[in-house]
């Protein structure tokens, strides 16, 4: 590994960490342009070709090439998100918008969501750029605003605005390289694909009154309590998707658990048993799933509100649509359903990615340069990623990257949006000479 590389990786994404481009949700947060002109400083002495656009002031993405040179021959994207999540720093042993290298750990937010990866991925397109590498097929790094809040404000900007700059053949972006299988048959997680996402904004409706006369009133908010608790305690059946088995077989646990998995009938008894962080996982994995995260009235003590806004985050299985999620509000909700009025505010279904490819080979071969025994494991992902834009264009999209053995899938997921978000500088090393090991046998 080149440790002048991660060396320039450690310090980009410390610089990332600190500009704080923090996504709440509304057009006005995030101001990724900091991090735009951050990458932009960083990419700018090495001649690569850029361009930085804005789909709303301050919201912007930076999108650079370096030009193949046989129009034939595959592409790759390079997409990483530059937007992070709100922290509250009360939680945290360091501050989160410090970036600070401690123990041999970069710590803050978007240390492992994503900014590791899209430091790494600057670093390496500086590097290629530097050093004359002319690629047979178009090599585009993306750093992207949005992601954290649904992508409308960047790559599905980009792609409805400025679709011929990110279509490529392959994608790689968010939430790969973690280590799994046996000693004897070790494996790298690589997500293929992911659930769809349906979230959905629901309007209550009452009728206003004098908070000194509550009895019998038709206050929106016990209207609004009992939709949660509906929405909270709805068991939607369970669905398998293709990739579930290979999952199951890999999982440390009986054969007799496997088969529970395995079995639709079965399968909900079983996570009843489990510990709630992996039965949270496990159902995540196998139903579409209703999370009330958002909640909204605005009127004051003395008055029975008229009127509750939820925001609800729903994940659909594939195969699942906008009549799919209908209906399971109206299995849901029954009654309640009549005090309702639905708004969508995403509609994305569920996508995946096939493996017989170049690119799968290349991971695959890239892989093998620090783990020679280690393979591939294609996975489903129940979070969202800009993958499935790349996808909707056409392009075989994978999450990877590569992570130190030391770093848990527990550890990992557990930083995710979370507290004490931090990624080690091995994990930073071995990712940067992953996207230089691929780029060079994919494209070289």
């Amino acid at each position: 590994m080149n440790d002048k590389l991660t060396g320039q990786t450690v310090e980009l994404l410390q610089a990332m960490i600190r500009n704080a481009c923090v996504n709440d949700g509304t057009v006005e947060s995030g101001q990724e342009i900091r991090n735009a002109e951050l990458l932009a400083d960083f990419l700018s002495a090495s001649g690569i070709d850029f361009e930085i656009f804005e789909a709303a002031p301050g919201r912007a993405s930076l999108v650079a090439r370096l030009a193949g040179s046989d129009p034939d021959a595959p592409s790759l994207c390079l997409n990483g998100h530059t937007d992070v999540v709100p922290v509250s720093p009360d939680g945290w042993r360091h501050d989160p918008f410090g970036g600070e290298l401690i123990d041999g750990e970069v710590w803050g937010r978007g240390a492992v969501d994503m900014l590791n990866l899209t430091a790494s991925m600057a670093v390496v397109t500086r590097y290629l750029a530097e050093t004359d590498f002319r690629p047979n097929g178009d090599l585009v790094f993306f750093a992207v605003a949005d992601e954290e809040s649904g992508s409308a404000y960047g790559a599905r900007w980009v792609a409805e605005n400025h679709p011929e700059l990110i279509t490529t053949d392959f994608v790689l972006t968010e939430s790969g390289g973690l280590h799994g299988g046996t000693a004897a048959a070790p494996t790298i997680g690589v997500r293929v694909g992911e659930k769809g996402v349906a979230w959905r904004r629901l309007r209550v409706r009452g009728t206003p009154g004098h908070g000194s006369r509550p009895f019998r009133s038709d206050n929106a908010v016990v209207k609004a309590a009992g939709i949660v608790n509906r929405l909270s305690d709805y068991r939607p059946q369970p669905a398998f998707h293709e990739l579930w088995e290979a999952e199951v077989a890999q999982m440390k646990v009986s054969d007799d658990k496997k088969a529970q998995l395995l079995d639709p009938a079965a399968i909900d008894d079983l996570l009843e048993t489990l510990p709630a962080g992996e039965a949270g996982h496990i159902h995540a994995c196998t139903h579409t799933t209703f999370s009330a995260n958002v909640f909204n009235s605005q009127t004051k003590t003395n008055i029975i509100p008229d009127e509750v806004v939820l925001d609800i985050d729903i994940r659909t299985m594939p195969g699942e649509g906008p009549d799919e999620v209908q209906a399971h509000f109206e299995a849901a909700l029954g009654d309640l359903m009549e005090h309702v009025e639905l708004e969508p505010l995403m509609n994305d279904p569920a996508s995946i990615s096939g493996t017989d490819n170049p690119l799968w080979d290349a991971l695959q071969r890239s892989v093998n340069k620090p783990f020679p025994d280690a393979r591939l494991k294609p996975g489903m992902t129940v979070g969202f990623t800009d993958a499935r834009v790349h996808r909707d264009l056409g392009a075989v999209a994978y999450g990877a990257g590569l992570f130190s053995p030391s770093l848990s899938t527990a550890d990992y997921s557990s930083r995710f949006h979370g507290n004490n978000e931090r990624i080690d500088v091995e994990s930073l090393a071995l990712t940067t000479q992953l996207w230089l090991d691929v780029v060079n046998d994919l494209l070289g």
